[in-house]
Formats: structure tokens, sequence, C-alpha cells
């Protein structure tokens, strides 16, 4: 059976480390990228079976990725995090076709039990 192959778009790098970590430690085989359109040309999109990324990217925001994305794969589990506490953009966020969005800090249990649920 092979590992779950999880895509983190994140351009914090203390974070994209620590979520690497998380991911790695949770059986999980991970890909890293710091905007939405590095991840884009990298040719992973048709491989992954979950994408992580943070709402405020440079260039291409993380709702502008996750309507990417979903356009061309629809069932694929998206997950967004953000800084941010506004309602309508979380709401933007699932709107555009992310399955979850969560607040900075992130729990690790939380995150992990909704990957878990992706799958």
């Amino acid at each position: 059976m092979s590992k779950i192959l999880i895509a983190i778009v994140e351009d914090d790098r203390h974070l994209l480390v620590a979520l690497e970590s998380l991911l790695e430690s949770a059986g999980y085989e991970v890909l890293l990228y710091f905007s939405g359109e590095d991840f884009l040309v990298s040719d992973h999109l048709r491989d992954i079976n979950c994408l992580i990324s943070d709402i405020g990217l440079p260039g291409m925001n993380g709702i502008e990725l996750v309507r990417v994305v979903h356009a061309s794969r629809p069932c694929l589990p998206i997950i967004i995090i953000t800084a941010s506490r506004e309602p309508a953009l979380l709401k933007a966020a699932v709107d555009a076709g992310a399955c979850e969005a969560f607040v900075k800090p992130l729990h690790s249990a939380a995150l992990l039990n909704a990957i878990a649920a992706t799958q």
C-alpha cells in the first residue's frame, strides 16, 4: 500500500517545516511549496491525495489556488489555513472548494483528524 501524498503550500518557512515534520511523523509523504505557482508548475497535482494551503501567499493567493485545483480535481480534499479570523474569508475558501479551513495557530490533532477524514 502506498503512502498518502500531501502537498503543502505555505510561504512561512518555519510553519512549512513544522507541518512537514508533523505529517511525516503521522506517516504521510509530503511535498513542500512556497507559492501556488510553484505547486502548479510542479506537475504533482495529479499525484497528490490532499492539498494544504495558506490563504495569504505571494502572487496567487490560497483561494485562487483552491479554485484552480478544484476545477481540475473537484474531489481532491483541500484544507485551507490562515492567520485571519475573518469569517467571510473562511467562507470564501470553503465556497471555492476547500473541505476544511483552519485558523492559525493550528492544532495538530485537529489537522491530522481532518486529513484522516478525507481519506
